[in-house]
């Protein structure tokens, strides 16, 4: 994967945190998400990660809303699309929408203390264990591929990586592997390049990979992931500012500011149809 020209553009677009008061530009309706996803395709990302939301900004695993949601996408780009997972509660409550066939799934790879710290209050902003069994795990995977879809195994530490030895042995992956090192989260891999360099030394040869920075270590983070060959995934699920410190109002506008960086690195911003020929080389993705 090091030394690849093209480098891909993933906008995560709404998250099941945040609300309308923490960031305006946050999507909730399937309407909302589909324009949010249409302003990143629009501005280089040739993928969006998606959350469902009820009309109230709540998090929901309905399937029938990720339904709405893909037609609406799909009327308005050829955006790849890729749903979400993760979350709290027992997986059959989290699976039902893989049935769709998005391109892409997410797939979190282990367990972790899942936490944010304030030093300002001495206190956590938040603290929850982040629970992913490999009975999960497999569930995960094996309703992914039965649904043509490909896995993108998400790490948020350094023992997540080398997880996918077990889904490769049960053979549930199918080459190029694609990852995700999500960095920035206390429990976590912490938000350094050297830490970075560290997990993109662990994938298999001819995978795949991406950072997904917290907060505004994004910025650094694309960086770094763009120096070392791979990939960058920006939007309002992860962070709201800008590299001015100025609050995005649209995903559009984050993804503007990663291609940018891309095209400072000296690499090209990889297009749809140039994602397709990375990820799936022998055109049986689901686009």
């Amino acid at each position: 994967m090091f030394g690849s020209d093209s480098a891909i553009i993933s906008c995560a677009l709404t998250g099941a945190v945040t609300t309308k008061t923490h960031c305006p530009a946050i999507p909730y309706t399937p309407e909302e998400i589909a324009d949010e996803a249409r302003r990143a395709y629009d501005a280089g990302a040739a993928i969006v990660h998606i959350h469902a939301r009820t009309e109230k900004g709540a998090p929901t695993w309905d399937k029938g809303v990720f339904e709405r949601i893909m037609t609406e996408v799909r009327k308005r780009c050829p955006v790849l699309i890729n749903w979400s997972t993760g979350g709290a509660g027992p997986m059959q409550d989290r699976v039902a929408h893989i049935a769709l066939k998005p391109a892409i799934a997410a797939l979190n790879m282990g367990s972790m203390n899942y936490a944010k710290w304030s030093k300002k209050r001495k206190g956590f902003a938040f603290k929850f264990v982040f629970q992913n069994s490999f009975d999960d795990i497999v569930g995960f995977a094996t309703a992914i591929k039965e649904a043509n879809a490909k896995p993108e195994m998400e790490c948020f530490d350094t023992g997540h990586v080398h997880s996918h030895t077990v889904l490769e042995d049960m053979g549930l992956l199918e080459k190029p592997y694609h990852f995700s090192f999500i960095m920035g989260v206390l429990g976590g891999i912490p938000a350094t390049a050297r830490h970075l360099a560290f997990q993109a030394d662990q994938v298999p040869p001819g995978s795949r990979w991406k950072v997904i920075g917290i907060s505004r270590d994004q910025w650094t983070l694309c960086m770094a992931a763009l120096s070392l060959g791979g990939d960058i995934r920006v939007g309002l699920e992860d962070n709201f500012y800008l590299p001015s410190g100025t609050m995005a109002k649209s995903n559009g506008e984050l993804v503007e500011a990663a291609a940018k960086l891309v095209k400072l690195s000296g690499r090209s911003v990889a297009s749809v149809d140039e994602t397709k020929q990375i990820l799936w080389p022998n055109g049986n993705g689901n686009y």
